[in-house]
């Protein structure tokens, strides 16, 4: 592995074969972060036979004290680093280059959060059981002085549902509630189709309007009209939108790396809610998965404490009734470079995140 950070031509091809092949480990995922300062280091690890076998994208931001630059960085692998997991030499081998490079580059610290489960099933239940890959994990992070962070980017739960069976199977999986209301959206009206680049205007209106809604803080429309163009054109992004009577009333951006399609965006408005098109849109996210010839479909999201006080647990209670299955995975854990200085980070991390939410919401 070397430090050098030009992507290979043919980069998403190669991690879409890997274990956990996710759009936050493309090149398209490095050309967005670039514009807001992140510079991107693509990695691989091979075989002897040249086969590539791992692979990560290194994201490097430098850290800024209000408009003047400390000098310092931090190095982020988001969704990553991709590999098979169950090789223990190959995992040890490919976090080991991780820490060094990190070293190399002078980094604060460096932070992953790769997809592995450590648990299935939602805790307290006969349906929990522990996943050995992701337990091992765990184990390796204790030893090797990795900590988990406080600073935790993407969820580290979500939902999945299995899309190798049947329609007719996925939709009987669903909760009786859940499969009525499909059934209702169809019968009241509601249609979906797919979208095109002349549809992410009113689509990033309709998220906005639902993130006042909701109460949740998103970014500039131009951040989202930028991913979904870039994603769109690599044929990486299909939009479902539900329409009543010709107008768009909701709508998801499902996004499909390798054999996972992924629920990243859903938005709706204030009218013909009682319709149920929210419903309809994912049971045709789930065909659109089946046709794609994905085997996981990944809802994004599920809370971190399986409590209904958790933020999430409205939406995950949706989820749940869409008759996927809860995965737990170990978040976000970081390796301190530089230990001093990473505690002074951690330290004053919240106070610039207050500050960082009130600025979005103003």
């Amino acid at each position: 592995m070397t430090d050098k950070n030009i992507f290979p031509d043919d980069w998403n091809e190669i991690i879409s074969v890997l274990p956990g092949a996710s759009l936050l480990q493309t090149s398209q995922w490095a050309e967005v972060k670039a514009k807001m300062g992140w510079e991107a280091f693509p990695k691989l690890w091979k075989k002897e036979d040249g086969k590539v076998e791992a692979a990560a994208l290194i994201l490097k931001r430098p850290i800024k004290i209000g408009a003047f630059s400390s000098g310092m960085s931090f190095l982020y692998v988001p969704r990553g680093p991709l590999m098979d997991w169950e090789n223990e030499s190959l995992r040890d081998r490919v976090l080991a280059d991780i820490a060094d490079f990190a070293k190399r580059q002078r980094a604060l610290f460096i932070k992953i959060d790769p997809d592995i489960p450590v648990s299935f099933g939602e805790p307290g239940t006969e349906e929990y059981r522990e996943n050995q890959t992701g337990q091992n994990l765990l184990a390796y992070y204790q030893v090797h002085g990795w900590l988990r962070s406080p600073q935790q980017i993407q969820f580290a739960n979500s939902v999945w549902i299995n899309t190798e069976p049947s329609l007719d199977d996925l939709l009987s999986n669903m909760k009786q509630r859940t499969r009525y209301k499909v059934r209702l959206a169809e019968k009241k009206g509601v249609s979906v189709r797919r979208g095109s680049p002349s549809d992410f205007e009113p689509i990033a209106d309709l998220y906005a309007e639902t993130s006042k809604r909701d109460g949740f803080l998103i970014r500039e429309k131009d951040y989202y009209l930028d991913v979904w163009q870039r994603f769109y054109k690599a044929d990486m992004l299909t939009p479902l939108i539900a329409e009543v009577e010709g107008s768009m009333v909701a709508a998801v951006m499902i996004f499909i790396t390798g054999k996972t399609a992924r629920y990243v965006y859903g938005m709706s408005g204030p009218e013909h809610r009682e319709k149920m098109p929210n419903y309809l849109l994912q049971w045709e996210a789930i065909k659109l998965a089946k046709e794609k010839d994905c085997t996981v479909y990944d809802l994004w999201g599920a809370p971190d404490e399986f409590e209904e006080s958790d933020r999430m647990w409205g939406v995950y209670q949706f989820k749940r009734g869409l008759g996927g299955e809860v995965v737990i995975t170990p978040g976000a854990w970081d390796l301190p470079v530089h230990k001093a200085g990473y505690e002074l980070f951690i330290h004053s991390l919240p106070k610039f995140i207050d500050l960082l939410k009130k600025t979005r919401h103003k």
